[in-house]
């Protein structure tokens, strides 16, 4: 796999072919990577809403009425379409659980790694909480780093893909309950196959030059 052919071959689709369904086979990689995904600390302060049948992605819709209109039928003409959420709180209990998480996992070779880690996290995360007050900030910008991660496997996968900005957070939150579960909507990826008559595919790519993009340190 080259990374240059994958970043050319992806793009914002903005048709998909709606007789085209994501095998579950390669779908459950897409999970994998939702699963794995970095973020800060190990923080993980996410929750994921996957629609993959007419009926949740009709669910999903009611995110893109209105304002948001535009972005209707990528999300009802997708194979699978995930409605990333963020945290809406990261306390004490939470890095715990995460802690034991860790420990289930085998994380910690010897038992004083485990206190390291809760200490360095617990840094970290109350500096966010306290210091610079900007705790559902730092946790949607983990978001974005999942985002980002789905983008580009997706297109490694050969499958399309585009985020959308453009929701409503508040109807979503409303129609899942997401609130009352201790999170929040930030963004959906619609995923699935291009559609022949998609302007956008047939589009040069448009980038800032490396000229101006990159400073190589010697």
């Amino acid at each position: 796999m080259n990374l240059i052919d994958v970043v050319h071959y992806r793009y914002s689709t903005k048709e998909f072919d709606a007789d085209k369904r994501i095998p579950a086979e390669q779908f459950e990689q897409i999970k994998a990577l939702l699963r794995f995904s970095p973020s800060s600390v190990n923080s993980q302060p996410w929750h994921f809403v996957i629609a993959s049948t007419p009926e949740g992605r009709k669910r999903l819709s009611i995110g893109t009425q209105g304002l948001y209109r535009f972005n209707e039928a990528k999300v009802l003409d997708s194979s699978h379409v995930i409605l990333f959420c963020a945290k809406t709180a990261i306390d004490e209990a939470y890095l715990l659980h995460l802690l034991a998480q860790e420990e289930r996992d085998g994380r910690f070779a010897e038992p004083q790694f485990k206190d390291a880690v809760h200490q360095g996290r617990s840094l970290f995360v109350n500096m966010h909480r306290y210091d610079l007050k900007d705790a559902q900030h730092w946790m949607e910008k983990q978001v974005y780093l999942n985002m980002g991660t789905i983008l580009l496997g997706a297109g490694a996968l050969g499958i399309d893909a585009v985020p959308l900005e453009g929701i409503d957070p508040k109807a979503l939150n409303q129609e899942l309950g997401l609130i009352e579960q201790g999170y929040t909507a930030v963004a959906m990826v619609a995923l699935g196959y291009r559609k022949e008559s998609d302007f956008n595919a047939a589009l040069p790519k448009s980038r800032l030059t490396p000229e101006e993009l990159f400073t190589e340190l010697e």
